[in-house]
């Protein structure tokens, strides 16, 4: 069995990610509308809805703008994040494969649980190094007193 071969893949803002969040502010906007047309609610409430909205399209635009950017790497043996200028090592987990995009979760080691979107178009001829490399399993340290290519009962 061979392991996937080393990739460095470059992470940042994603389109699925701001359309996908984008698809969902206006799905809550088009039933804040319904709800204002087919109920007859104070003014206050129907300002507070409204004012809740926005302010929930503004976090989701400033979080999309706040993306990790950097870069993943796998070396063959070990995954790590590299960003500002520090390598980050830990274990990514794919949480949903849209052929052209990956949504990972990137666990580091000793630290925050974090989310990264991965596109096709980033680096189109990296990409399927990458997907190998994502689905495949870390090479297991060997047993002592046994050689590399030793079959196993």
């Amino acid at each position: 069995m061979h392991n996937a071969p080393s990739v460095s893949y470059p992470v940042g803002r994603s389109l699925y990610a701001g359309a996908l969040l984008a698809l969902l502010w206006l799905l809550a906007a088009a039933a804040t509308g319904a709800w204002w047309w087919q109920v007859e609610a104070p003014a206050g409430r129907v300002a507070a809805v409204v004012l809740l909205l926005a302010a929930t399209g503004v976090y989701a635009g400033s979080t999309w703008r706040r993306a990790p950017a950097g870069r993943l790497e796998w070396d063959g043996d070990h995954w790590s994040w590299f960003a500002f200028g520090q390598r980050q090592p830990g274990t990514p987990q794919v949480a949903l494969d849209l052929q052209d995009a990956l949504l990972l979760r990137w666990q580091p080691d000793g630290a925050a649980l974090q989310w990264f979107w991965l596109e096709r178009r980033r680096e189109a001829p990296r990409w399927a190094d990458l997907r190998r490399a994502v689905y495949s399993r870390a090479r297991a340290p060997a047993s002592p007193g046994t050689s590399p290519g030793a079959a196993k009962p």
